[in-house]
Formats: C-alpha cells, structure tokens, sequence
C-alpha cells in the first residue's frame, strides 16, 4: 500500500516540480535530478514531512527550493548555461522565439529571491499565503518581491512591448 501511495503523489506533483526546477536551473538533466532528490526526501526515515502542519505540495515545492539551493552553493557556476533544445515540437518551437528567449532571460537575470516568487506565482499559480510557506516568509513579503521582480522585467522587456497609442 505504501509503494502505490509513493506512485501517486509522484504521478501527482512530479510534473509540476520538474517545471518549477527547471526554470530555476535553466537545465532538464539538473531539473530531473532535483526532483528525484525530492521524491527520496519523502521515503527517507525520518524525514521533517508533518502533514498537521503543511500540505504535500507546499512541502515538495519547498524541497525542490532547498535542492536548487544547495546546489547553487555547491555550484563554482554561477549562471549555467541552458540545455540546447533537441526535440523539435511546437512548445520548443515557442520557446526558441526572439521574444520568449528575451523573457527567459530576463527571468534568469532576477535575484534569486525575486524569481522564485515570480515562478510560483505566475507559473505554477500558487497562492501568496503558500508561496510564503514554501519560501520561509511573510505574505508581505512574498507580494513586495512579486513587485520588485515585474518592475524589473517591465524595465529589461520594455522594448518587446507593443508601442501605446497617444491620446489626442
């Protein structure tokens, strides 16, 4: 019963974190290996999970964060270079765009803290108060870092927006 439970909550939460880990690294290898640390985490003894005090997914995210952290400190470099796309396929075809390309960018050059709030906002639509459990901070916080990253990226994209019309 244990092993089918462990195939569910992996077939329930494994994509979501792998998209959260890989636009953090910019890497599927490195992606997938977080994750995988993440799911050993979980059938590790001992292991800090309590569910009377958060729920699953906001525990996950949080291990996937620490991961990435880890190995950010861990890591001599500083800003990895994205895997070169192999498979051809409509998404890949988006994301090789001039303008898509442009915001990856941009989302890479945000301080850590800034686009890992961006990401579980806007990317995977989790809600503030669970965006703050995963991060370790305040509400406040997570909103005043939400801020902080899109005037960053509406000042570094600023040349991708349509021109406005002026009001005669």
């Amino acid at each position: 019963m244990r092993e089918r439970a462990f195939l569910q909550l992996f077939d329930d939460h494994h994509a979501a974190l792998f998209r959260f880990a890989y636009r953090l690294t910019n890497s599927s290898a490195e992606a997938e290996d977080i994750v995988q640390e993440c799911f050993l985490e979980i059938l590790r003894p001992g292991n800090a999970y309590d569910r009377r005090r958060t729920r699953i997914r906001t525990y996950l995210y949080g291990v996937v964060r620490n991961q990435w952290l880890k190995r950010r400190r861990n890591s001599s470099i500083t800003d990895p270079a994205p895997d070169p796309i192999d498979d051809r396929s409509p998404e890949s075809d988006l994301l090789a765009s001039e303008a898509q390309d442009a915001i990856v960018q941009a989302i890479g050059r945000l301080p850590d803290p800034q686009r890992e709030a961006l990401i579980l906002a806007h990317y995977e639509q989790l809600p503030l108060a669970e965006i703050a459990a995963i991060l370790e901070i305040e509400v406040g916080a997570v909103k005043s870092r939400l801020e902080r990253a899109r005037a960053r990226l509406r000042e570094s994209l600023a040349a991708y927006a349509p021109p406005q019309r002026s009001a005669k």
